[in-house]
């Protein structure tokens, strides 16, 4: 309003009256499409607004997390992962710093996203049982004063921020296909008891070929272009039809236990889809045949699951950019225009893995490399394709433009928590 009045008290127009009223009429098509007001580096990352979905890689340096706001503001968070391995020269630095353990971090930084908003989250999925996922028994843990477990990784984040409902690969049983009994597994089993027996927390076992586990809670019939679907999980993987599912392993009772498949390849895989966007996430998933011959072909899993998810703008790349993940079927059928390494250790990325993220030979077209860590002993180790990532060091958020037809990449300062843009990549279109 403020801006026609000076329009008009101010400002001989050389239009005409309709031509000036176009004028007038582009600045705010401008404004309102974000065009003169876009984020830039050095400012803070603007808060999420409702049907923007937004997804947060957070760059602790010691395990993966993921926190999701989706269109409606229901929120989800995969992971959160902390080492079980005191600091030393193969091991990124934790982030911001060592002052507090990564479970806290990553409550502290959902806090502050989530600010007036209620202070919950509606869904944690575990992708696996790794200390990088869940959450590790290191030095100096405390103990929480509910119950009989320590505060580390998922546990440590409940501690500050609770979750509504938690989904995991094994409950309620935890003895597939071998009895869960690892001490840093225990203690996530007691977390799960407690707080099933004491706060009514609610717990179900990941199911592929479902769409209505995580769904949109607080407004779903304005976003019915939006599905999260289970991929995978032990072994069963979506058809891609319905919500049928296939074994990919054989039954077990036709194994020995050196051939049993890894907790790697037992990895619950989801596909997050607004519009046209897909985005694929599959915990540690592997794919390439490891220094080990003679595995048997099952051993593969990112194959079958490729053929389920199909294109997608962005892939989160498997067991950290692993020797042993992202095959050429993967990638050649994923086609992702951004690719996102969540990193901890000197060995992420291995080198071939780079390759073949980078190669045109897999699949034609432009794509983006980002990765959350990186150590100087990789990138010397890498050597020149590493200059071809889009960054290495920083929390990589997507931000999803509402409809899902175009999105953008944010990477933020993770040395301290001013939520400082560092870099804005983008806009990419939806396919």
């Amino acid at each position: 309003m403020n801006f026609l009045f000076l329009f008009h008290r101010n400002y001989t127009c050389p239009l005409s009256r309709t031509g000036c009223l176009a004028l007038i009429c582009l600045f705010f098509l401008i404004c309102g499409t974000g065009m003169v007001s876009a984020e830039k580096t050095g400012e803070v990352f603007p808060t999420w607004q409702e049907g923007y979905l937004d997804i947060h890689h957070i760059a602790t340096g010691r395990g993966n997390a993921t926190f999701f706001m989706l269109p409606d503001g229901t929120t989800m968070l995969i992971d959160a992962g902390q080492i079980s391995r005191d600091p030393g020269p193969r091991l990124v630095k934790a982030k911001p710093d060592d002052s507090r353990n990564a479970g806290e971090w990553i409550a502290r930084y959902i806090q502050i996203l989530l600010k007036d908003r209620q202070q919950q989250i509606d869904y944690m999925l575990v992708t696996h049982f790794h200390s990088d996922h869940i959450g590790g028994l290191i030095s100096g843990l405390k103990e929480s004063e509910a119950g009989n477990y320590m505060l580390t990784g998922v546990t440590e984040v409940y501690e500050h921020i609770p979750f509504d409902k938690v989904f995991d690969r094994a409950y309620p049983d935890y003895d597939w296909p071998e009895p869960l009994e690892a001490n840093y597994i225990m203690n996530y089993r007691n977390f799960i008891d407690w707080n099933v027996k004491h706060h009514g927390l609610q717990v179900e076992r990941f199911e592929p070929g479902r769409n209505d586990q995580m769904v949109l809670r607080n407004n779903p019939e304005a976003f019915e272009n939006f599905e999260i679907r289970n991929i995978a999980s032990n072994g069963k993987i979506w058809t891609g039809v319905g919500d049928n599912i296939r074994n990919h392993f054989p039954p077990l009772e036709e194994l020995t236990p050196d051939i049993y498949p890894t907790e790697n390849m037992l990895s619950s895989a989801i596909r997050v889809s607004y519009g046209k966007f897909d985005y694929f996430t599959g915990g540690d998933l592997v794919g390439v045949e490891s220094s080990r011959p003679g595995l048997p072909s099952w051993h593969d899993v990112e194959t079958p699951v490729a053929k389920a998810v199909g294109p997608v703008e962005v892939n989160v790349v498997n067991h950290h950019g692993h020797f042993d993940a992202q095959n050429e079927f993967f990638l050649a059928t994923l086609r992702p225009k951004v690719h996102i390494i969540q990193a901890w250790s000197i060995n992420h990325p291995a080198p071939s893995t780079l390759r073949r993220l980078l190669s045109n030979r897999i699949y034609p077209g432009p794509r983006d490399v980002f990765q959350t860590n990186i150590m100087e002993g990789t990138k010397h180790f890498i050597g020149n394709p590493i200059n071809r990532l889009k960054s290495t060091n920083g929390h990589i958020v997507l931000r999803v433009k509402p409809g899902g037809d175009t999105f953008q990449v944010y990477i933020l300062d993770n040395s301290d928590e001013s939520f400082r843009i560092k870099s804005v990549h983008g806009p990419y279109k939806s396919k």
